[in-house]
């Protein structure tokens, strides 16, 4: 069996959960504990079964200011999921931050976080996609703020009751 990708990531739908080679990759699914665990559901989940190793991995878009606070967050709140992963499953269990603002700033370190995942994709195209999205973002909005002033509309004035 063969992973399925599109050639436009964007409209990409992964399974929940898929067996490739020995290889788990859970996407948006909750992690079975063995201890009751609020923060169960990392946004991906790789377990590799022939090199017994896990990565809890999370992907956050913050705006620029917030990297470091959304990293540290993040850290923070799977930590417990880490540690009973790792007891459960008797593997090397590690929190993989996959954070750049939405302009485009990382924290040192990211380049580093990447390399751990296969194929060892580079942090730029994260940092391009999430470029790309926002500029689609402004673009919108600046789109409907033009119609809104061509055509001399007032936003603001709710209609009367009739």
């Amino acid at each position: 069996m063969r992973l399925q990708v599109t050639n436009r990531y964007y409209e990409h739908i992964p399974e929940r959960v898929i067996n490739i080679k020995g290889t788990t990759i859970m996407w948006d699914a909750p992690v079975v504990t063995d201890w009751t665990i609020l923060a169960n559901q990392p946004d991906t989940v790789l377990h590799d079964k022939k090199e017994k190793t896990c990565l809890l991995i999370n992907i956050a878009i913050p705006h620029d200011s917030n990297v470091n606070t959304k990293e540290t967050e993040k850290l923070s709140k799977y930590k417990d999921l880490e540690i009973q992963v790792s007891r459960m499953r008797k593997v090397k269990t590690k929190i993989v931050s996959l954070i750049t603002g939405a302009l485009g700033t990382s924290k040192m370190g990211l380049d580093k976080n990447f390399q751990l995942l296969p194929g060892h994709p580079l942090a730029t195209e994260l940092q391009k996609i999430t470029l790309m999205s926002t500029a689609h973002i402004i673009i919108e909005v600046l789109g409907y703020i033009t119609l809104i002033t061509c055509l001399d509309l007032d936003i603001t004035r709710r209609p009367s009751p009739n």
